[in-house]
């Protein structure tokens, strides 16, 4: 068995591993790269190994750093099956013509306004593209064995983070490989802990968080905090959101203080498709989060859902107090754009952010103090207050990650360290050598690791890596 990290080395985004194994290569995740510029001008390069090779393709949940790719991989020749949860296909159903939408969309605003140096722009690929990908999914539960390709067996073992969201078990008969995807945290407001961690030769983790830790805060209360403030100086209070599980999360307290009466009733406006319908999904998914029945339907009482492009123009310009909720996270793109443009010159208003943010998205430059920032081609001043409740992640931070892997069963020959920025990938790598004596591995992108007796690691290292202790 061979493997090649062909993204989310080195950075967190753009999720994309290649397993050659009995004959058959089969892709586990296809997403898309998210930050800096170079970073994500890897969207636009061919995809590094041929779509019409690979067999199969196993995702581990939704977002779309694991699955934003799949409209191009199967317009540019991939012809086989795509597996994943059923909460997962679900939500690709929402996210993947979300996601050619905005594409299309940013195209079409690039030309209106000239702000591309391309002539015309064009997006990544379309809507239709969107649907050929999805018609390819194929699904399977939980803790159920699968074949991908013959002579290969998987499964899937829930990580809460998402609905839907699972580590992938895959073995060939000689080896096994598991690759955790994002690993939710023990205790969350909405989802189940994560399912004890399945044995496996060798372990490919992410590590979002490798070298930090959660506070230890009441995520509710610090919501409440900052919305009363801002409301109280007549301000909205703007939260950019990941349409699906953030959006809810911070929905879900939203409800839970407007009925304790510790935040004022002001309109709440939800503006984001994508979110609105993967709301709809936690009642057909209970399996997946703590959320009773009558809690999803509470996390959207008094939320006007903002549909049409139409009515998303008409949100912002009503000004504070009011709340709204719009996609996407990381301020990266979709509506939440006009809404900064509008808001974020007003100190009476609050920017706040409730998840990660990578490196060289606007929501990192915000946070940082970033005095403006750009937005569709042209400068914004940012004078609102930015703020962020860190509580309210999705990942499991370094000391959750760690003691979810210390439980395996059986200690794994390797663990390939991805899905960090290089700091924090290169903080978890130490702290599973020196807490756990595992054998741990940062691979740069384009690397390649021979899976069977000891690792050996191809491709590109620096004399720094090389030795690093």
């Amino acid at each position: 068995m061979r493997l090649t990290f062909w993204g989310a080395a080195g950075t967190v985004t753009g999720s994309r591993f290649v397993l050659d194994a009995a004959g058959h290569r089969i892709l586990v995740d296809c997403g898309l790269f998210q930050g800096i510029k170079p970073i994500r001008q890897r969207n636009w390069s061919p995809f590094p190994v041929d779509p019409s090779s690979l067999d199969a393709v196993v995702v581990t949940h939704a977002h779309i750093d694991h699955t934003g790719y799949l409209p191009a991989l199967v317009r540019d020749g991939f012809r086989g099956d795509i597996w994943t949860t059923p909460a997962t296909a679900d939500l690709s159903r929402i996210l993947l013509p979300d996601a050619a939408h905005l594409q299309e969309e940013d195209a079409r605003h690039a030309n209106k306004r000239r702000s591309s140096r391309h002539r015309p722009a064009l997006p990544l690929y379309t809507s239709d593209d969107a649907e050929r990908a999805l018609r390819r999914l194929r699904t399977v539960g939980y803790a159920t064995g699968f074949e991908p390709v013959p002579g290969v067996t998987a499964s899937f073992s829930p990580v809460g983070h998402i609905l839907g969201a699972s580590c992938v078990r895959i073995d060939d008969g000689d080896t096994s490989v598991l690759v955790t995807g994002d690993v939710g945290r023990p205790v969350d407001p909405v989802m189940r802990p994560p399912a004890p961690i399945p044995t496996a030769d060798y372990v490919v983790t992410e590590s979002t968080y490798g070298n930090r830790t959660h506070a230890d805060t009441d995520p509710a209360e610090e919501l409440a905090e900052i919305a009363n403030r801002t409301l109280g100086r007549g301000g909205a209070l703007l939260i950019p959101v990941f349409a699906v599980g953030r959006a809810q999360t911070v929905l879900h307290l939203l409800a839970q203080l407007r009925r304790a009466g510790r935040i004022p009733e002001v309109p709440v406006y939800l503006n984001s498709p994508m979110a609105v319908n993967a709301t709809d999904l936690f009642c057909t998914h209970l399996e997946d989060h703590k959320l009773t029945v009558e809690e999803c339907h509470q996390m959207c009482d008094g939320v006007q859902f903002v549909r049409t492009a139409e009515e998303s123009k008409k949100v912002t310009p009503l000004g504070g107090p009011m709340i709204a909720l719009s996609a996407s996270g990381m301020a990266s793109g979709g509506r939440v754009l006009h809404h900064l443009e509008r808001l974020a010159p007003d100190h009476r208003n609050t920017i706040l952010f409730v998840g990660y943010q990578a490196a060289g998205t606007r929501g990192q430059a915000m946070l940082a103090g970033a005095p403006r920032i750009k937005i569709f081609g042209s400068y914004t001043t940012v004078r609102a207050e930015i703020a962020s409740i860190d509580g309210l992640s999705a990942h499991a931070d370094s000391d959750e990650l760690t003691a979810w892997l210390a439980a395996t069963p059986a200690q794994p020959a390797a663990a390939f360290i991805v899905h960090g920025e290089p700091a924090a990938a290169d903080a978890l790598r130490r702290t599973l050598r020196d807490d756990l004596a595992w054998d741990t591995q940062v691979p740069e992108h384009g690397d390649t690791v021979d899976l069977g007796s000891p690792p050996r690691t191809e491709g590109r290292r620096t004399d720094a890596q090389a030795a690093q202790p």
